[in-house]
């Protein structure tokens, strides 16, 4: 299912967009903590890009730091949907061009919209489009040229 080319795509759109962008190969990890500390981040630096599936078969990206889940009933109320979920990982693939754990708002098959929780702040890391690279960017950069929607949106695990 993966793209050799995702990474490309991920700079191209990235290009378009005017934003600086850095891509590294990552070592495997066993954990959000242990990958952390190979990038040298804080888990919180690294953010999830989750496709959200709405019940009207479209779907949107949210993007939520590390050590943060998102919180269904915040999200709903701001989407103004009554029902939302993750797709399974082949729709993830069919909506995004991406497979789970590789999933970038940037490239994406579909532009989908965007939604970032709050707290998502500075340099940040995130998946690049293939696995074994991960994408660096400023948060508040990336987040002005996807036109993000930023809200309270997550919530700590419990």
């Amino acid at each position: 299912m993966s793209d050799p080319d995702a990474t490309a795509r991920v700079r191209s759109a990235a290009s378009e967009l005017g934003l600086d962008i850095e891509i590294r190969q990552r070592p495997e990890a066993g954990s959000l903590r242990e990958a952390a500390g190979l990038l040298g981040l804080q888990p919180r630096d690294i953010v999830k890009t989750l496709v959200v599936k709405g019940s009207d078969d479209s779907y949107l990206f949210v993007l939520v730091p590390g050590d943060r889940q998102i919180a269904w009933p915040k999200l709903r109320s701001l989407v103004g949907a009554n029902k939302l979920q993750l797709p399974d990982p082949e729709l993830a693939f069919i909506a995004t061009g991406y497979e789970r754990g590789t999933i970038v708002p940037l490239g994406s098959t579909t532009a989908w919209p965007v939604y970032a929780d709050e707290t998502v702040s500075g340099r940040i890391a995130l998946g690049a489009g293939a696995p074994g690279y991960s994408l660096f960017v400023d948060a508040a950069a990336l987040l002005a040229a996807l036109d993000a929607t930023v809200a309270d949106i997550s919530q700590p695990f419990p």
